[in-house]
């Protein structure tokens, strides 16, 4: 609210003016100030968002409020125009994360982002383990910059990262958290080696997660200069860190997950989960963030409390109509639709794992068990044919064409950096015979 000074407010209480007569010139000038004053008052009041420069001396144009990029309307020429843009750029894609059920993910991850970002170069950072004969659907991928499978060791943790972090709701506690963080990190850090030996920086990073299971491409309107986006609700105290899209600015300040913790430390935070401490670090290096609603879910074999409480966890079925915006999933026979899911949702911390539900844009599973009795099925109707082929296909794969595929994924890629071959479809399928 605009205030005026004390004198003339005074002024204006005990003055009497007296009609029919003319106010004197004093009261002219206090007349005018008065009328200019109240009249952006109401402005104000009617246009909020309105930028409004009030000088000392005189009265100058209005300040112009900033726009939102022109591919932020949602008409088809210019969502057109802004992915034609994306295209002349460049970019990486840095896929982290074990290969649990990549049969079912990683069909939709090629399809979604890398075959609609035809350009962009595909880092793979994950660690070994008896499911990382899966990855190689990745050799589907228009181009392969980097891919990286790695033993995993056990991380030391140190005051620092324990006085910032906790374990608590992590499955592995800390040491999961610091897992986590090294997966991210290390991918942006083979993104900078790549950068270096050609010679070249990237326009734009996309983060994302092995275990995401896309629905839908990822938009133009994702792409945002100057502000890093992420998955809009569950945020779990901060902010949903299952997916990022930033400038090489914003991305470095983001996936910078390891190497921030003693800032943070310095900065007094203290207990922060994933999410928490996401957050935390954008904050202390002012990087603006915006949360969209974006077109996949996390697959999960967790079990979960079910009807989930203020404070429980949603696991939505991936026939949800969605977007769902990384929220926890699985394939099932809904247990909670429609006004089941309202009364849940409501009940919820919207701070928390709530996730979007309006709309019939969400249905629930019953995650109290394991994935149920023919979740295939209803799977492949959500994922398609193709995608139904390829889970097929990898159920049934011999060793000698796992070791194949791979060589030539490994063929494809520019920089390799994991065990043999053969070691890696052995730990799936057995030795051959």
């Amino acid at each position: 609210m605009l205030k005026f000074p004390a004198k003339i407010t005074k002024h204006i209480i005990t003055r009497r003016w007296s009609s029919p007569s003319l106010p004197s010139s004093l009261d002219s000038r206090l007349l005018l100030v008065v009328t200019t004053m109240t009249s952006l008052s109401l402005l104000a009041l009617l246009h909020p968002d309105s930028s409004l420069l009030l000088c000392t001396r005189s009265l100058g144009p209005p300040v112009k409020p900033r726009l939102p990029p022109p591919w932020a309307n949602s008409t088809s020429e210019a969502r057109t125009g802004r992915k034609a843009e994306l295209d002349r750029s460049r970019m990486a894609v840095c896929l982290v994360g074990a290969a649990r059920r990549f049969e079912l993910t990683g069909p939709s991850i090629v399809e979604h982002i890398l075959k609609v970002y035809p350009n962009s170069d595909l880092f793979l950072h994950s660690p070994l383990d008896q499911n990382s004969y899966k990855l190689l659907l990745l050799k589907e991928s228009p181009r392969i910059a980097a891919v990286r499978v790695f033993r995993p060791e056990r991380i030391r943790w140190n005051e620092s990262q324990a006085r910032v972090l906790t374990g608590l709701n992590s499955p592995s506690g800390i040491q999961g958290l610091l897992q986590y963080f090294n997966l991210v990190e290390g991918c942006l850090n083979m993104i900078r080696a790549y950068q270096t030996r050609n010679n070249f920086t990237y326009d734009w990073i996309v983060r994302t997660r092995v275990d995401g299971f896309w629905t839908a491409p990822l938009g133009p309107d994702n792409f945002v200069r100057g502000t890093y986006v992420v998955p809009q609700g569950s945020n779990y105290g901060g902010l949903n860190d299952r997916l990022g899209v930033g400038d090489l600015a914003t991305s470095t300040a983001a996936l910078s997950r390891l190497s921030m913790i003693p800032r943070l430390d310095s900065a007094g935070f203290r207990q922060l989960n994933s999410e928490a401490a996401f957050r935390a670090q954008l904050r202390a290096q002012r990087v603006p963030h915006a949360a969209r609603r974006v077109s996949f879910c996390v697959l999960s074999d967790r079990r979960y409390a079910f009807p989930p409480t203020r404070y429980g966890v949603p696991v939505a079925a991936v026939s949800s109509r969605g977007p769902l915006s990384g929220a926890k999933c699985r394939p099932c026979a809904a247990a909670c639709r429609g006004r089941c899911v309202a009364r849940v949702m409501r009940a919820m911390d919207r701070w928390w794992s709530w996730t979007n539900w309006e709309n019939g844009s969400l249905q629930l599973c019953d995650a109290r068990r394991g994935w149920e009795e023919g979740w295939e099925r209803m799977f492949d109707e959500v994922a398609g044919e193709e995608a139904a082929r390829g889970r097929e296909r990898i159920r049934g794969l011999r060793w000698e064409d796992c070791v194949g595929e791979f060589e030539a994924l490994k063929g494809r890629t520019a920089n390799w950096d994991a065990p043999s071959s053969k070691e890696i479809c052995s730990l799936g399928l057995g030795t051959v015979q």
